[in-house]
Parts: C-alpha cells; structure tokens; sequence
C-alpha cells in the first residue's frame, strides 16, 4: 500500500510541476503581447502627433460626418439666403428692418411671426376645434396680422392625384375660412382608392 501512495504523490508532483510550467509560459505570452500592444500605441500615437504637427489632421469618422452635415447646412443657407432675396426683390419682406429717418434715431418695423399648425385631409373636425378654442377667424384674422403682426395658418399639402375631392374640399374649405396654406409641391395624402 506505502508504494501505491508514493506513486500518487509522484504523479501529483510532475502535473502540479507541469501546471506550474505552463502558466508561466502563458503569463510570459501574455505580458509580451500586453507589452507589444503599449508599444504599438505609443508608435501610433506618436504618428499623428507628428501628422497633425505637419498639418495632417487625424478626424475621426462622427467629425467627418459633422463636417458633411455642416456643408449640407451651409448649401441649405444659401439656397434659403436666395428665396429670401427673391422675396425682397419681389416686395414680400422689407430690405431692412430698420430705418434711420435721418436725425439719428432709428424706427423699427415690426416683425411678422407665423405659426403653422399642421394639419392632413379629414381633419376638418381637428381644425374646427382649434379655430373655435384659440384660433382667430373671420376678420379678427386681418385684425391679428395687421395689430400684433401674427399670422397663423393650417398648413397642408396636396393629395397624390392633384385636383382630386380631397383637395377640393380642402379649397372649399380655405375659401370659406381662409386660414390655409396650402403647399403645392407638397404630397400629404396617398393616393384615393
């Protein structure tokens, strides 16, 4: 029985041996690759401090989705800069706010503020409610646009089949009311079945 405990413990000896050995050489792999890997960083680091020093700019990929986004809005400006100068030249808006009426002081002219409700085809029960809870109508609407400078309109589109019934109620509708805005390059509806 003696030799059969000491071939056991011999055994245990050389696996506790061997499991030894081999963690030590995976915690050496590891920390040479955890050491290779600081070193890549450090190199790489140290590139783009040099690539932006040379005027090289390092952007990540959300800058240059910012950048793009800017351009886009910078295009759109410019594109609402035009409509307005059109509308200037057309007398729609007043080439300047304010005035100077020659003894130094300056008059202003009062802005006009729109407020757009949006609205869709078979909403009329929608628009009743708003215009008998808040919304002027009638000849208050001259009266609001002319006092407080304020025009508030229901803004739509047309429907997919132009001159169709929903949009002839919705002209009935303004005709009656005349409180709309209807956008003509605006499809609001699909088509009717």
């Amino acid at each position: 029985m003696p030799s059969r405990l000491s071939g056991y413990s011999f055994g245990s000896r050389i696996s506790a041996l061997l499991l030894a050995m081999v963690t030590t050489m995976a915690t050496i792999y590891v920390a040479g690759r955890l050491w290779q890997d600081a070193e890549n960083r450090v190199y790489l680091i140290q590139k783009l401090d040099n690539g932006a020093g040379q005027g090289h700019s390092a952007i990540s990929v959300d800058d240059t989705l910012k950048i793009i986004t800017s351009r886009e809005q910078q295009k759109m400006l410019s594109a609402h800069e035009m409509e307005l100068a059109a509308a200037r030249q057309e007398g729609f808006v007043s080439k300047h706010l304010s005035v100077n009426d020659g003894t130094g002081r300056q008059l202003t002219k009062r802005l006009l503020s729109v407020i757009g409700i949006i609205t869709t085809f078979g909403q009329k029960k929608n628009r009743d409610a708003i215009r008998k809870a808040w919304m002027p109508t009638g000849a208050n609407i001259k009266k609001l646009a002319d006092q407080k400078s304020m025009v508030v309109r229901f803004v739509i589109g047309r429907s997919a089949n132009h001159g169709d019934s929903l949009d002839k109620e919705i002209e009935i509708e303004s005709s009656q009311t005349n409180d709309f805005i209807i956008l003509d390059n605006h499809v609001e509806a699909p088509e009717e079945h």
